[in-house]
Parts: C-alpha cells; structure tokens; sequence
C-alpha cells in the first residue's frame, strides 16, 4: 500500500499490564477507562492523528472517556463488524476473555450492522480465559489448547455460526483459518489494517 518496507508513523503508550490487570479483576472499569484516557493524552501530545487498542477486552471501557479523548478511537469491534458484513456472515462465534464475552463490546457493534452473534458457555468461557491468561500471555502454547478451541468453536458451528471472532490478542498465536472449524476474524489483525487505510488516506 505504501511501498516497500514502508509504514505510517507510530507511537507506542502502555502502562504494565498488571496494573490494567487489577482494576480489571476489581471490575473497575471507569479506573480502566482513565488509564487508557491517560494514555490518550501522551500519544497525542506525541503528534498522533488517531489512537487504536488492539486490546479487546478494555474496549468496554472505551465509551466512558470517549467523548473526553483528544483524539478519535478506532474501534476493534466495528472493525472485526465491518469485516463479517462485508464477508457475509451472519452469526458470529465470539471468543475471547470472560470479561470480553460476558460484556457487550460485540453484541452491541454486531446488533447494529444486523450480525446475530453466540457467546461461549460459562464452562467453556473459564477455558478460554485460563488459556489466555495462564498460558499465552506468557508465551505457553500446548496442543491442548487448541484442541480445546476447537471443541469449542466446533459447538458453536453445530449450533448455527458460521465464522468466528478471535476476540483477543493472543488467541491466534495458536488458532487460524487452517485449524479452526470455522473461518477466523482475526481482530489484531484487522484492526491493524484499518489503521493503516485510515493512515494512508490522511497522507
């Protein structure tokens, strides 16, 4: 798009994740809402034109400092929406962290483009959050999990899904379209494409 070995300009803010991690637990979203506020404020002050997360779960503190951010937010979820939309799906499997499916980042972007969407179990919503949380983050891939992934996003297909939402950043470290039972929507790295079209276009 740009040319070779080129790429927009790119300024990176994250506080530790641990401190996130807390507020999280705590079920403390407007805390998680003003860290990412905080960070907003840097990167601008960095020059940025517009800030992305390619951190689903925090999106759903996103609404409540939108209006307060100095600059416009992409959306992970409108991005992984407008992708489905245009790719036909119309019911959506979502994975993810139980903070993630159990919250309406996607039932609400996915409702407003008429996508139905399916949430995993609670049993198979701890599963997917251990996975994530006890073995990817630090870099632990094992065969069993993503046979587990399978199992599960297979269920949902049986039950009427025909695509499936890798709702976190670390899921396809170990799933993707050629071991999943479904066809992925990668939303790192979709979102990462929309930022850099949205880049591009402002040059």
């Amino acid at each position: 798009m740009l040319g070779a070995h080129a790429h927009p300009e790119i300024t990176l803010h994250t506080p530790s994740f641990a401190t996130y991690m807390e507020l999280i637990e705590g079920g403390d979203w407007p805390g998680v809402g003003e860290m990412m506020l905080a960070s907003a404020h840097k990167l601008a002050q960095a020059g940025a034109d517009f800030l992305i997360c390619p951190d689903n779960t925090i999106h759903q503190a996103l609404p409540l400092i939108a209006s307060r951010s100095p600059r416009p937010w992409l959306h992970i979820a409108e991005v992984v929406a407008d992708e489905a939309a245009a790719r036909g799906f119309h019911r959506l499997a979502l994975t993810g962290t139980r903070w993630l499916v159990e919250g309406e980042v996607y039932p609400e972007k996915l409702a407003a483009r008429g996508i139905a969407y399916m949430r995993p179990e609670a049993d198979e919503r701890q599963e997917i959050n251990r996975i994530i949380m006890d073995e990817l983050t630090y870099g632990i891939f094992k065969p069993e999990a993503v046979v587990a992934f399978q199992r599960i996003i297979g269920r949902m297909k049986a039950a009427g899904c025909d695509a499936v939402v890798l709702g976190c950043t670390e899921i396809p470290l170990i799933m993707n379209d050629q071991n999943s039972p479904l066809p992925t929507l990668n939303s790192t790295c979709l979102l990462a494409r929309a930022a850099l079209r949205r880049a591009a276009a402002a040059k």
